[in-house]
């Protein structure tokens, strides 16, 4: 190529891709990037902005603990479970194509939740609706981090990519302070309040000329129903095993047909030609590597947004609005350490970033955990600070250095592998963390019911109900009878407060491990980066398939 060289963007002058319908003129980059923030800013918000309002929303629609817990996950496990094939579609149809769908898909979700009746259909309701939103969410978000890298010239990536995760990572933080000002309107108005942003980053998508080259590939559609079903089998097991104990044939029937199928899922992507995932791409350690500490990671960093406002909500008596204050101690720390990480990416990889920030988000969570019981947000915030940014450290680099190891340069494959991995995580962790938090509720509750007098079986029996029910602000509506169990609960609402906080330092200590497993796991990183020359040469060969196959399907 001699000194002429691509800068991923299609030719050498940052024209589109031969085929892509939009010959000589050049993306504004700009407009597309602004565009692609705005698309998933709805995604990144909406996974925290339900867990403000979850108090609101269990005491309008008379939804059980258990209930909300599966609301928020409906959206989580689908967007791990359909992540994979997201990326797939934005490779075959165009990452443009996909973007517009998906976010189509989400914001017609998102009117479709905030419109929900009260009723015995709410919780269903709100469930299908929410895994619509997930759907939606894993068609738009690979396909719009794959423009980013489309339209952005190689000398110039890393720095747009990290940009892209600190800006999402910030709009998450922004996810608790909006649910908190908007529930004191309405809980619905979380949802809707993705109409406007929807329309602006369809508007955007349309003015900034975004290439649509695209893999006129087969989709693997045995390998997408096998993924989609294995992981929601698995965390629907999980998930469950709360109402249906650990000892019922369901629950492990779930949990083993959910891994046997994903087992079964891996054999299938190793003999087919032309995968969902093209599992070789694991063969690369420093990939794997990336992959395990963004599992690990998620595993906290999802369940504390969920867990953390209902504790404040609950335990400290907290407004949603100020349980979303309470949040933001944490992604203060957040903020600050994904802007630091970005900057060690660039000079030393991904490795010390990862390191130093699993290490400090493990020491963040036990010291938060510990401080927990002390029932002062002013207490505390120093170590959601600190947890805050052993995530904000890591998150950005372990996710940008995997999608700099795509293979052919397919970016919306890799990134839907990166994004199924931590999708999975987040779903997995609140069906864990819900059901550890569930059990060790019930199991205080139980201790402080029969110290004040009631009969052990009795006592068993209602502090499973509290534990049930406990995030429907159950003070509110204290029992008026005059019977020995009411008379029980109403002298033990401060005490069943603080057992409420007590069974969260399971979950926080729990958090605290998982980020000691990712920093185990950073081990395995090779510490090796990836090469300007390296990257531009699978640029180079991927967009020579793309420009053969958009001709071929020009011809015909």
């Amino acid at each position: 190529m001699g000194r002429t060289r691509s800068d991923g963007n299609g030719g050498p002058d940052g024209s589109a891709p031969r085929g892509s319908g939009r010959q000589g003129k050049a993306p504004n980059q700009t407009l597309a990037l602004a565009a692609m923030l705005f698309a998933v800013s709805m995604i990144f918000v909406d996974q925290t902005i339900v867990s403000i309002a979850a108090p609101s929303i269990i005491e309008e629609l008379g939804l059980s603990s258990s209930g909300m817990q599966r609301v928020v996950n409906a959206y989580l496990l689908a967007l791990a479970a359909f992540f994979a094939l997201g990326g797939r579609l934005a490779d075959i149809f165009g990452h443009r194509k996909v973007v517009v769908a998906g976010t189509l898909v989400f914001v017609l979700s998102s009117v479709l939740c905030g419109s929900v009746p009260t009723g015995s259909f709410a919780e269903s309701w709100l469930i299908i609706f929410r895994a619509t939103q997930g759907l939606g969410a894993a068609l738009a978000f690979p396909a719009a981090l794959a423009v980013v890298v489309s339209v952005v010239p190689l000398r110039q990536r890393g720095r747009a990519l990290a940009l892209f995760f600190v800006l999402a990572g910030a709009l998450t933080a922004l996810g608790p302070l909006l649910g908190g000002w908007l529930t004191s309107w309405t809980w619905r108005a979380i949802f809707w309040v993705n109409v406007p942003v929807a329309v602006v980053a369809l508007v955007l998508t349309a003015l900034a000329r975004i290439p649509d080259a695209r893999r006129p590939e087969r989709l693997d559609a045995p390998g997408a129903v096998l993924v989609a079903a294995g992981i929601g089998l698995n965390v629907l097991g999980i998930q469950q095993a709360s109402a249906w104990g650990w000892t019922s044939p369901a629950t492990w029937a779930c949990i083993i047909g959910g891994l046997v199928l994903l087992a079964i899922f891996c054999r299938h992507e190793l003999r087919t030609d032309e995968p969902l995932i093209k599992l070789r791409v694991f063969r690369d350690r420093a990939f794997t590597a990336d992959n395990l500490v963004l599992f690990f990671s998620t595993l906290a960093f999802v369940p504390v947004m969920f867990f953390a406002s209902v504790y404040a909500q609950i335990s400290l008596s907290s407004s949603p609005h100020q349980a979303a204050l309470y949040l933001l101690y944490f992604f203060l720390g957040f903020g600050f350490a994904a802007q630091w990480g970005g900057r060690i990416l660039d000079k030393r990889g991904a490795r010390p970033a990862m390191r130093l920030g699993t290490a400090l988000g493990c020491a963040g969570f036990a010291l938060w955990a510990w401080k927990l019981t002390d029932l002062s947000a002013h207490d505390q915030w120093p170590y959601a600070c600190l947890a805050g940014a052993g995530i904000g450290l890591l998150l950005s680099p372990a996710s940008t250095d995997a999608v700099n190891r795509a293979i052919g340069a397919s970016y919306g494959e890799v990134t839907g592998i990166t994004q199924t991995v931590r999708n999975y995580a987040g779903a997995l962790g609140i069906a864990v963390f819900g059901t550890v938090l569930t059990h060790a509720t019930a199991r205080r509750v139980e201790e402080t019911l029969t110290a004040k007098g009631l009969p052990e079986t009795e006592a068993r029996g209602v502090a499973h109900d509290v534990a049930e029910t406990i995030t429907g602000h159950p003070d509110d509506h204290p029992p008026t009878d005059d019977g020995p169990t009411a008379t029980a609960i109403r002298g033990s609402f401060e005490d069943i407060h603080r057992d409420f906080a007590a069974a969260n330092q399971w979950v926080f200590y729990g958090m605290a491990i998982a980020l000691g497993v990712a920093f185990l796991c950073t081990l395995l990183h090779p510490g090796t980066r990836v090469t300007g020359e390296a990257t531009e040469r699978e640029t180079e060969e991927s967009r020579e398939v793309q420009t053969r196959h958009s001709d071929a399907a020009s011809t015909l």
